[in-house]
């Protein structure tokens, strides 16, 4: 645990540290598109933070080859040297598209092309187990064309999702660390080496996710762009394709006691392959309906519109950060849910927390005006947006900016002792002094 928690960290320092840079590299290279009618954003944001991801991707790999125990991953399994070329060729696509922008059909083929790369290196799906049946085998072609899709579908749910500050970086970290401490488990627990390139992954992904999300939450100063949200999918896929397909289903029969127990054991794991990740649901959901949508209207299945589940969102009344948290949340209870049914699905209280916490988060979704405030003891330590006299005073200052706006500037009465209109307005003076007093705008 300790040697993944050292490449987490290592991922998510060198993320970090080279965002800022790989900012200023964007604003001089011109990585800046102007405002589109979809955008929730204001002011034209830099994008190209995929360059520092993969500079966190690569740093992990580093690392983890110099350790002791992860070390054993490079050399049993070809498994990182697949990521890695799948993740450079997309990453290099992403770049290309964030500068100049790429047709629809030529992202799909690149990612297409990156899938292919890591299945001819051996990252695929080789077996499948199937409640009822057992562990079914696949022939070369089932084999390539199951792993090209996951891939390909993965990259394109969390581009789809890749809508608000921080929205996509979350949801995959929050993905990240409900399939690293799944296959923690089955490495650990049950002694199947096949699942380590797995929780490498996983644990890298975090660090990524980590070492971005301070520059990208709201307000963003740095976007992800294609090169991130392609290059995290493509990671997320990758784990999900390395212990669904690479571990055979018959090491964990010796533990479970039973073909049918160890299918039911899988469930998590082969579910991915079906939705086509249950631990990203809410993306594919989104890419799903996105395609729906813009198929119907007699559109491109890759045009852009304000139809995302995070953009309905907004439309209701949630603000920006209540929205991303509320993806946050959502996002979280599945992913988590299906870990702990891995767990013990026969516990019923599992399933009444679900219950529970799927009404709570129902609740919060159909009430977007409702906004918390923290007693007046704590008001010091909560943000000034749950602080009931900081809300009083921004609500009438609001108000005032609103009156003054609507009013007629020739009917605007005068401020602080003006006398015309184009008379700038005196600040107040202090009594004591006779100094000017700020009046804090």
């Amino acid at each position: 645990m300790r040697e993944y928690l050292l490449t987490l960290f290592i991922a998510a320092a060198v993320t970090y540290l080279l965002t800022g840079p790989v900012r200023k590299f964007a604003i001089a290279a011109g990585a800046m598109p102007p405002i589109r009618d979809r955008d929730v954003h204001r002011e034209p944001t830099p994008r190209l933070g995929g360059i520092a991801m993969f500079g966190g991707l690569c740093a992990g790999l580093v690392v983890a080859a110099h350790l002791t125990n992860l070390s054993s991953v490079f050399t049993l399994s070809n498994e990182p040297r697949a990521l890695l070329s799948g993740a450079g060729l997309i990453w290099l696509l992403g770049v290309l598209d964030d500068k100049w922008g790429v047709d629809a059909l030529v992202k799909l083929g690149v990612q297409m092309i990156a899938a292919g790369v890591m299945v001819f290196q051996g990252l695929a799906i080789l077996w499948i187990p199937v409640p009822g049946i057992g562990t079914v085998a696949l022939t070369p072609v089932q084999s390539t064309l199951l792993t090209v899709a996951l891939v390909v579908i993965t990259i394109n749910a969390v581009n789809f999702v890749d809508g608000l500050d921080g929205l996509a970086a979350g949801m995959v970290c929050i993905a990240s660390v409900a399939f690293f401490m799944y296959a923690y488990r089955m490495w650990y627990g049950y002694g199947i080496e096949a699942a380590a390139p797995a929780t490498l992954f996983s644990a890298i992904l975090i660090g990524m996710c980590l070492g971005f999300l301070p520059h990208n939450i709201h307000p963003a100063r740095i976007f992800m762009g294609d090169s991130g949200s392609m290059l995290i999918g493509l990671v997320l896929s990758s784990a999900a394709i390395s212990i669904t397909g690479q571990v055979d289903p018959d090491a964990i029969t010796s533990f479970t006691g039973s073909t049918k127990q160890t299918v039911h054991f899988m469930v998590p794991v082969y579910m991915p392959l079906l939705l086509p990740l249950t631990m990203i649901a809410i993306p594919a959901a989104d890419l799903v309906l996105a395609i729906v949508r813009r198929t119907w209207r007699g559109q491109s299945p890759f045009a852009a519109d304000r139809g995302h589940l995070h953009h309905r969102l907004l439309e209701i009344g949630h603000s920006h950060s209540r929205a991303v948290m509320i993806m946050y949340f959502w996002a979280a209870l599945i992913a988590f849910a299906s870990v702990a049914f891995s767990v013990s699905s026969s516990s019923l209280w599992i399933v009444l927390v679900i219950v529970a916490l799927s009404a709570v988060g129902l609740v919060v979704l159909l009430l977007p005006a409702f906004r918390p405030h923290a007693p007046r003891w704590a008001e010091s330590v909560v943000p000034p947006r749950y602080r009931r006299r900081r809300r009083r005073l921004a609500a009438a200052a609001a108000a005032a900016e609103r009156e003054m706006r609507a009013a007629d500037p020739a009917d605007r009465p005068a401020l602080n002792g003006a006398t015309a209109v184009g008379d700038r307005p005196r600040l107040p003076e202090h009594r004591a002094t006779g100094t000017r007093v700020d009046s804090g705008r």
